[in-house]
């Protein structure tokens, strides 16, 4: 495992070498000059144009990407354009948050889908296997950033026990953090709970069907260990895929979801860079998210080996 482990992270060079190449140009494509919103509507094209060549901006795209990319190898994304900040420490800042958030959101699609999804297989047909189905089917009907104005319109403004938005910090106001967490949460977790919960389901009905679980039925094991160690264990291969690519989702900012309740992590952090056209924090921005979720896939292949003993790597 070790080797795979290396040569996958071998692997991830490449791949962001060229993701940076295309994700420079994108950005640089959006319309819109960073230098007029700095000058102001007031200024003339002299001030523009020095603020142009102040930030390098009038450079050949080419050279302004391998200035970018050197300055990265010395471990230094730039400064904001809008507000000369260092990108390294609004990156400090907003990554604990866009963590703490993903960690939250899967623990809660993790309670709703796992029990949801067992039920479901076990007794088709049920009122529970209905309830599942109908549940799966309005989470993806529902959009996110509707279901979360539904919470504030409820818990906040109607029952007034969640607050609207914000983050405060956990070391001065604990019990109001953990508040501001639950909303975005929820939302989050509902929506990945909706896809783990159906993928369980579908992959435990197959797995219920094949001849090894007949016999371990038919050698006098319990339902309860039959459950768990054939038919759960093997169910969860398919789960676990989904389950990684909804995780890479959710490290990748939530972007909607943390403008929404004003959550300070890099998917807020990127809309405002957005309007901003302060391309060095969208770069470093859109980086961080094809990092997570090239680690996250990588995390995702060697729980398979835990999983599944058959799995080798080697």
């Amino acid at each position: 495992m070790g080797k795979y482990t290396l040569r996958r992270l071998m692997h991830m060079i490449p791949v962001l070498f060229i993701v940076s190449i295309v994700v420079f140009l994108i950005i640089h494509l959006i319309p819109g000059d960073p230098a007029e919103i700095m000058a102001g509507t007031n200024a003339t094209e002299e001030q523009v144009a020095a603020l142009r060549h102040q930030y390098g901006l009038d450079r050949p795209l080419w050279i302004q990407y391998f200035i970018w990319l050197g300055n990265v190898f010395s471990g230094n994304l730039g400064h904001s354009i809008i507000n000369g900040f260092p990108v390294n420490e609004l990156l400090k800042q907003r990554i604990p948050a866009t963590i703490e958030l993903a960690i939250a959101a899967a623990i809660v699609g993790a309670v709703i889908a796992l029990p949801l999804g067992i039920i479901a297989a076990l007794r088709p047909g049920s009122v529970i296997d209905f309830s599942s189905t109908l549940f799966s089917a309005l989470s993806f009907a529902v959009p996110g950033f509707w279901l979360a104005i539904l919470f504030i319109l409820l818990f906040s403004l109607h029952l007034k026990i969640l607050p609207p938005s914000g983050r405060p910090e956990f070391s001065e106001q604990p019990l109001e953090h953990l508040k501001s967490l639950i909303m975005p949460a929820l939302v989050l977790g509902i929506a990945m709970a909706a896809k783990l919960t159906r993928y369980l389901r579908s992959s435990m009905l197959d797995i219920l069907d094949q001849d090894y679980t007949r016999t371990a039925r038919a050698k006098g094991l319990k339902e309860q260990l039959v459950v768990l160690r054939h038919v759960l264990r093997n169910s969860l291969i398919p789960v676990i895929t989904v389950f990684g690519l909804q995780i890479g989702d959710l490290l990748s900012g939530a972007i909607i979801i943390e403008s929404i309740f004003a959550w300070p992590g890099v998917g807020r952090l990127t809309i405002q860079a957005i309007g901003w056209r302060d391309y060095s924090i969208l770069q470093a921005s859109v980086m961080f998210i094809v990092l997570a979720f090239l680690f996250v896939n990588l995390i995702t292949d060697l729980a398979y080996g835990y999983i599944d003993p058959r799995i080798r790597y080697e």
